[in-house]
């Protein structure tokens, strides 16, 4: 089975690549080379928002990764200082994530692949990068797959849009789509950084105090691609690890920062994430491993 990677030299990419190098046949698409260790693989140099890069890089794979995507929001009031410095264009978050992903899809159709798996963001939900001063609205703890998107910033809608066109691709074509919500990838010298910088609390994060591993989330793909011919033709999965990043526990945490939302964490236990990966858990059996606390 040949599988596509795009983001193949992004740090989530190479992940990914270390959990299927053992298994598949791969391909590799990023605009600058993948890390020497994946020199074995083909390497196509590439981007996504190029309709031919897409079409070379589609040819003759049966699956795709799709980790590539622009990572915040480059339209966003606050990153214009950002903007700036790296050189980028305002619209560089809606192209690469949502033409880039349209013009993938549409090379997906045309070389026959059936199985999609994309790498979203819990962004979709609309908590994080707000523009507005209205706080993101929370109806239930732990927040899953149901709940209400209210995304204001362009990344965040770009991952919950991004959802739905892998939904239409799947409706009209039938190719097997599934799209995991990550939460705040950290590889293991983020996990070493967050246990030797630890303390206490200070405010409410809007971010909810989310994380996920990389190793994790390279798992929950790779089970995904596999399991696809058992799940639903399309489903979106919150991908995040079974706590939070904080050192207290969770429903202290609400009760010091965000009293408005005690009636609804009155059941949460220890250090349990705000947002729930039982959706993931029960569909192919993923576990989260990593770990930044020490023991």
């Amino acid at each position: 089975m040949k599988v596509l990677i795009t983001g193949a030299s992004g740090k989530l990419g190479a992940y990914v690549i270390r959990a299927l190098a053992q298994e598949y046949e791969l391909v590799l698409m990023s605009r600058s080379r993948p890390d020497s260790e994946f020199s074995q693989f083909p390497w196509i140099n590439g981007d996504l928002v190029s309709w031919e890069d897409c079409r070379r890089a589609v040819a003759g794979v049966d699956a795709i990764q799709h980790i590539g995507a622009q990572p915040w929001p480059t339209d966003h009031p606050a990153m214009k200082g950002r903007v700036e410095k790296e050189a980028l264009p305002f619209d560089a978050t809606f192209r690469s994530n949502m033409l880039g992903t349209y013009y993938l899809m549409q090379a997906a159709v045309e070389a026959g692949v059936r199985t999609v798996v994309m790498a979203g963001s819990n962004c979709a939900l609309g908590h994080g990068f707000r523009i507005s001063d209205t706080p993101f609205p929370i109806d239930f703890l732990p927040i899953d797959e149901t709940h209400l998107t209210l995304p204001e910033d362009s990344y965040s809608y770009t991952k919950r849009a991004g959802e739905d066109l892998l939904a239409s691709f799947s409706r009209s074509y039938g190719i097997r789509t599934y799209v995991t919500r990550i939460a705040g990838v950290c590889p293991p010298e983020r996990r070493r950084q967050m246990a030797s910088q630890a303390k206490s609390a200070a405010s409410w994060n809007p971010w909810l105090y989310c994380w996920v591993g990389s190793e994790d989330v390279a798992g929950a793909h790779r089970l995904l691609m596999q399991a696809a011919p058992d799940l639903p033709v399309h489903d979106v999965y919150f991908l995040n690890a079974d706590d939070t990043t904080a050192l207290e526990p969770t429903k202290e945490l609400v009760e010091r920062f965000n009293l408005t939302l005690a009636p609804l964490a009155a059941d949460l236990e220890g250090h349990q994430s705000l947002l729930s990966n039982q959706k993931l858990r029960q569909a192919v059996g993923w576990r989260h491993r990593t770990t930044w606390r020490i023991s």
